[in-house]
């Protein structure tokens, strides 16, 4: 500990405690938006697999289908696995999106006996996990992407066949009615999808020539499309996760990409710090001031990567503790305080059902002071305590104030 404590004596018997960088021996872990990023592991998927999609709503986030499987695992708010009524059909290369009290999950492939291997289908999740199967999208495809903005979730893109690549856009309101925007400036599957202020964005992917795309198009509220300035490199397989007032887009297969493009609220483009490790086949997800992009196939060791990087609120880079498990082809989504990161293949091990958990925590004392207490820590205005627990982030520099009774905690 090592730090001192002065008491002193104020006017009308007021005592006085003065903390300078001090650390009680008794602290707890909670969170805390500008917390250190920390990493858990709650209970595995049901099953591993790959090329699945996470989508969230309510207090759960649900990561479903991947490798020809109808499987969805929720997960609450305390990390707790459950697994809802399966998809309807069971495919991968599907898309996730959340609108009002819905998580969606569109479209994908399944390699059936029959030629139906392309599928319009749409499930819809409610905040209790009942599953609805609203109207099927305009035209049943896989490898499209999800994002949301006001009250659409949208899936844009996509591929039928080998050679036959969309622009088609369908969008789902809070009532799960679907409609057809204005179709994409550039048919491509493969690309990728978020959300910031009042725009969905879609950007990069792959189609005809030239095969790698670096085009960016943006949905309002309204469902008007617009094409901002175009992402720094062409590329398929971005993907995107948004902080603060920024739609991030990060990772990409084109050459060895580490770029980050970043989008502000104006949809005016930015590059903040590349990537630590040039991949593709990443996730992104968010967490309080964070965008996080964790996991992907690296071309430097031709193999999956646990590397994990992070953006804040101001775009600074940070690189916090690695995934449990090397996988690439993974997904993400986020749930309460946590940002998760489920299943994906491992390079020569196959396809894993891990799931890691990201939040933010600071370590705080808890005062047990007299009601009416006053008090005040570090660059705080001076408050009085309404019940008998006074919560300070460590280490405490401040002041306790008190006429009757004790303080407890080391103190």
């Amino acid at each position: 500990m090592g730090e001192a404590i002065i008491t002193r004596r104020g006017g009308s018997g007021e005592v006085i405690v003065e903390f300078e960088s001090f650390t009680p021996s008794d602290t707890v872990a909670m969170y805390h938006p500008d917390g250190e990023l920390t990493r858990s592991t709650p209970t595995g998927l049901s099953a591993g697999r790959s090329y699945l999609v996470g989508a969230s709503v309510g207090n759960y986030a649900l990561f479903a289908g991947g490798d020809y499987s109808d499987i969805v695992d929720a997960y609450n708010t305390n990390l707790v696995r459950s697994t809802p009524t399966a998809l309807s059909e069971a495919r991968e290369h599907l898309a996730g999106a959340s609108v009002g009290n819905y998580a969606l999950f569109a479209g994908g492939f399944h390699f059936p006996s029959d030629d139906n291997r392309y599928k319009d289908t749409v499930d819809a999740y409610n905040t209790d996990l009942v599953r609805f199967t609203p109207t099927a999208l305009s035209v049943g495809r896989e490898r499209l992407v999800g994002a949301s903005v006001g009250n659409y979730a949208l899936f844009a893109g996509g591929k039928y066949g080998s050679e036959e690549y969309k622009d088609t856009v369908d969008a789902y309101n809070t009532d799960l009615v679907r409609s057809t925007p204005t179709a994409l400036s550039v048919a491509r599957y493969d690309l990728a999808g978020t959300s910031v202020g009042n725009y969905a964005l879609f950007a990069g992917g792959y189609g005809f020539s030239p095969r790698y795309k670096d085009t960016v198009d943006a949905y309002d509220t309204s469902l008007v499309r617009f094409t901002p300035t175009a992402l720094s490199v062409s590329g398929s397989y971005y993907v995107g996760a948004s902080v603060g007032n920024y739609a991030l887009f990060a990772g990409g297969y084109n050459g060895k990409c580490t770029n980050v493009d970043a989008y502000d609220t104006s949809l005016v483009r930015s590059m903040p710090t590349a990537l630590s490790v040039a991949r593709f086949g990443l996730a992104g997800a968010s967490v309080g001031n964070y965008a996080l992009f964790a996991g992907g196939y690296g071309y430097e060791i031709s193999g999956s990567v646990n590397t994990v990087d992070a953006y804040d609120t101001s775009l600074v880079h940070s690189t916090p503790t690695g995934l449990s498990v090397a996988r690439y082809q993974l997904t993400g989504a986020s749930v309460g305080n946590y940002a998760l990161f489920a299943g994906g293949l491992q390079y020569g091990m196959g396809n894993q059902n891990a799931v890691d958990a990201y939040t933010l925590q600071v370590s705080v004392a808890i005062l047990y002071t007299p009601i009416g207490t006053k008090y005040k820590f570090g660059e705080s205005e001076e408050e009085t305590a309404t019940t008998n627990e006074i919560t300070a982030r460590v280490p405490i520099t401040g002041y306790i104030k008190f006429k009757n009774g004790v303080i407890s905690n080391e103190v």
